[in-house]
């Protein structure tokens, strides 16, 4: 039965459910577990649902949290003048994030997040570089192989490539050897990742820098690139591999927090350092609000350089609230905490005359 009531609805895909799905299809059960930890922010997130719960009521909302096999009919019974739906985790090949978006669209719903064309494209790195580098931002050239043959070539480059996966959502290399001084090398990371994954592999002039991560959270619609969080990311290593990501998130990284191998990278504001830097990021996230549409909450990962060289890696419209990172952000951006700056962000939408669709 529709309420009057104003009513944030999150839907999310777990990681069970995705390892359940993959290995039916008959991927390895250790690879399918491997896949489905990018989905670990459900995973994280959902031991506060409580507390969002609390926050929503504080604001005169009400709260359902909605397992994505579940969105369809959960949807059916809502009213979409009353209604905000705002999608957890992404995704068109491994993940299947993405139908919420469009579900929501097909029903009127409001939504929190970019609109769901950008679900797709995201997780395509491929595909979403050509998109990036059209709209002149910029992103390192890049090839494309599957299973040991080239669809595309990657451009010559004397500092070597970086090979990663292209539909895992993940800018990370999966192993130590995914920085490759010699393309034959790079041929046989694709094979490895295929056979590992079914996935092709993206394979990048490697570019220098420090990692940089650009979070953004709009708590009201008026919010623009003034609110963007830009920091660095030191973890000590180079580039983050499969490994260095499961110690951080999701069930393996509760158990690397029991067994106390469990360290958060620092973060350091990019403007304290390379305030000319900082600039260049935000003007980067300007150019993919108004030119992409990312809008609401999102993430940008890049590589900065030391004479303030910007390489755009990636982004994300659905970023690890629940992360460390993400966390950080809301308490430095907006003095709160992730439950209050999710619940203030959707009441934001859903009360005044700045509602929008």
């Amino acid at each position: 039965m529709s309420s009057r009531t104003p009513r944030l609805i999150l839907v999310h895909e777990p990681e069970r459910a995705c390892v359940d799905r993959l290995v039916a299809d008959g991927h390895a059960p250790e690879r399918a577990a491997e896949i489905a930890f990018y989905l670990a922010q459900s995973t994280d997130l959902a031991q506060e649902f409580d507390m969002l719960a609390g926050a929503c009521r504080a604001r005169g909302l009400s709260f359902a949290p909605v397992l994505l096999d579940d969105a369809a009919k959960a949807l059916a019974g809502e009213d979409p003048g009353t209604t905000l739906v705002w999608t957890l985790t992404d995704g068109i090949a491994y993940f299947r994030g993405g139908a919420a978006p469009a579900l929501a669209r097909l029903g009127g719903f409001k939504t929190i997040g970019a609109d769901d064309s950008l679900f797709a494209l995201c997780q395509d790195k491929f595909r979403s570089g050509a998109v990036l580098g059209a709209l002149g931002l910029p992103v390192p050239r890049a090839g494309l192989a599957r299973d040991g043959k080239w669809l595309v070539k990657p451009p010559a480059s004397a500092a070597g490539w970086f090979v990663k996966p292209n539909r895992l959502g993940a800018k990370i290399g999966i192993w130590p050897d995914s920085r490759s001084d010699d393309l034959g090398h790079a041929l046989e990371l694709s094979r490895r990742v295929f056979a590992a994954y079914r996935d092709d592999v993206v394979v990048q002039p490697y570019v220098a820098g420090r990692n940089v991560r650009a979070s953004f959270l709009g708590l009201t619609p008026q919010v623009g690139v003034e609110a963007l969080g830009v920091a660095y990311v030191d973890s000590g290593a180079d580039f983050q591999t499969m490994a260095d990501s499961l110690a951080l998130y999701g069930e393996t990284g509760e158990a690397a927090k029991s067994a106390g191998h469990y360290t958060e990278p620092e973060l350091v504001a990019v403007a304290d350092i390379q305030p000319a830097a900082d600039a260049r990021v935000r003007a980067i996230a300007g150019r993919l609000m108004s030119g992409l549409g990312l809008r609401d909450v999102f993430s940008i990962d890049l590589r900065v350089e030391a004479d303030d060289t910007i390489h755009l890696i990636e982004f994300e419209v659905c970023p690890g609230l629940p992360c460390f990172d993400f966390r950080a952000y809301c308490r430095q951006q907006w003095g709160l905490e992730l439950a209050d700056a999710m619940a203030e962000t959707a009441a934001s939408r859903l009360s005044g005359p700045d509602r929008r669709v």
